[in-house]
């Protein structure tokens, strides 16, 4: 999908109880989450804010230009925009850190003018998409697809071929570990690893 049509889709809904499949994407659908490094800051950003702002991480996939999550938020009140933006905010300052010192020529690419001040972009503008749910077989389903989003793509074979995946984590693949879905009195443990 064109990244003018993603900035144009409905924001997040805070519903308590629900699980919610997160999707955001780079700034004009550039691949900067191709590189290790970058997947890592995500990956760390994810673990602090699901610590700060107590919510659970079901599954993920991080693509090379868009991500993927399956949260579900502990407490009663809390706001999707804010939990994207303690996910996001760092893992932006860093590689536009990391891009000023190693490759400035990007620089041009992702800074837009909002008047007379000039803002750099990492993550498309916008909340991203979100889709909620309180049904864990709609929950699994969601869960199924974000982990075969590289399948799809011709990337892997298998969904547990992906580094960036909670599908890959099973696999002892990168360190980021989901969360078991505790949902309505229903308890799914993922995959074989502890």
């Amino acid at each position: 999908m064109h990244w003018k049509v993603r900035q144009m889709r409905r924001p997040a809904v805070n519903m308590p109880g629900d699980a919610h499949e997160l999707t955001f994407s780079c700034y004009r659908g550039y691949q900067f989450l191709n590189a290790d490094r970058t997947c890592q800051w995500l990956a760390d950003s994810l673990n602090e804010a699901r610590t700060a702002l107590d919510f659970a991480l079901w599954a993920y996939v991080f693509m090379p230009e868009h991500v993927h999550l399956m949260i579900w938020p502990r407490r009663p009140v809390y706001g999707v925009s804010i939990i994207l933006a303690a996910i996001k905010e760092s893992v932006s300052r860093q590689a536009i850190k990391h891009m000023c010192q190693h490759a400035p020529h990007w620089l041009p690419r992702i800074t837009v003018q909002h008047g007379k001040r000039s803002r750099r972009h990492f993550w498309q503008i916008g909340g991203g998409f979100d889709r909620s749910t309180a049904e864990l077989r709609a929950i699994l389903a969601m869960i199924e697809y974000i982990h075969a989003n590289p399948v799809r793509r011709g990337l892997v074979t298998r969904p547990e071929e992906w580094k960036w995946s909670s599908a890959g984590w099973v696999e002892g693949k990168n360190s980021l570990s989901p969360d078991p879905i505790d949902f309505g009195g229903s308890c799914v443990f993922f995959g074989g690893r502890e």
